[in-house]
């Protein structure tokens, strides 16, 4: 595995690494090194020889720099020399260290120089503003395939038609009341390699910042809708769907429940996080239910949905039977 060197002047590899391992769990083989104001260039340089003889594999490194050309860089170029598989990418930035972590995930065997080419792009995709037109312009880029064409959106496909085997494919169905946010975007997505993530939800179907946020919020390549759940109930039935694979986001387990019992094919659901309402209790630290969770969680349960109860795809699964039992056992306690 390759492993990964943050480096900065300052705090600001720190705060990165922090923001990352909140998004993806702790890392191994990824280390945080600052300069700080009353150090010179060789007191960095040992803290980046310490972390690098932390690694498990010290012929794949890649430092992430802040600045071309400062002392991070300066020392993390100098310790290179002599290992040709080592690689350097300055202008550090977290949709950088957040793809670097994504591919180190997806692939253990991947090189360092094969990720350093990787988190180029979303690098400077991640440079944004709003309003969008205080960007500097660019070359137009060649006309993109119609939306119907890459993903089997019927607007554009004639009705009747089957693509694939006729079924909407679904990579992962997940309870989140955050929605699409960054655990989604840089853990699920990449993990589930959905072309499509839809958000299931009669409220925010109708409301338009919502719904703006959500499609600025996907990564690349992925398209992000959201729709009521009887618009989810006519795409779970038009054959025109049949090449897609989608990523299902819900804020409950009722429209869960109610997507189900419409005809959308669900066996099992992540559970990722539930936030707190007046009446909840707290099941765990990101899981808070009141009586209809649980009952609906029951419910589905004997429905034969299975659970996979986990933040991001890097966490261990969590018991979903203790946590309904200690979420009944508060809401009676607090009954009494």
């Amino acid at each position: 595995m390759v492993g990964i060197v943050l480096a900065s002047h300052g705090g600001f590899a720190d705060g990165i690494a922090q923001s990352a391992q909140m998004l993806f769990g702790e890392q191994t083989n990824f280390a945080h090194v600052i300069l700080k104001p009353e150090e010179g260039p060789d007191d960095v340089r040992g803290k980046m020889e310490k972390a690098i003889a932390s690694f498990d594999d010290q012929d794949e490194v890649l430092f992430l720099v802040d600045l071309w050309g400062g002392t991070p860089f300066n020392q993390a170029n100098t310790l290179s020399d002599g290992h040709d598989n080592w690689a350097i990418v300055s202008g550090l930035n977290l949709p950088m260290v957040v793809q670097a972590l994504t591919e180190r995930m997806m692939n253990d065997k991947a090189t360092a120089h094969e990720i350093a080419t990787a988190v180029i792009a979303p690098a400077i995709d991640g440079i944004k503003t709003k309003p969008s037109d205080l960007m500097p312009k660019t070359e137009a880029a060649a006309p993109a395939q119609s939306e119907g064409k890459a993903t089997g959106s019927s607007k554009t496909i004639p009705e009747g038609t089957v693509l694939g085997d006729g079924h909407i494919k679904y990579v992962l169905a997940r309870i989140d009341s955050r929605l699409l946010h960054g655990q989604v975007a840089t853990g699920w997505i990449p993990a589930m390699k959905p072309d499509r993530v839809i958000v299931v939800s009669d409220s925010v179907a109708k409301d338009e910042l919502r719904k703006s946020m959500i499609r600025e919020a996907a990564p690349a390549g992925v398209k992000a809708h959201t729709v009521p759940l009887k618009k989810m109930e006519e795409i779970a039935k038009d054959p025109r769907f049949g090449d897609t694979h989608a990523l299902l986001l819900f804020e409950n387990p009722e429209d869960v429940l109610r997507a189900i019992k419409a005809g959308v094919d669900i066996k099992e659901v992540n559970v990722g996080s539930m936030s707190y309402s007046e009446g909840d209790v707290n099941a765990n630290n990101v899981l808070s239910m009141n009586q209809k969770d649980v009952d609906t969680f029951r419910e589905l349960e004997k429905m034969g949905v299975k659970f996979d109860v986990r933040k991001v795809p890097s966490d261990s699964p969590s018991n979903m039977d203790a946590i309904l039992n200690k979420a009944q056992t508060l809401l009676d306690e607090k009954n009494k």
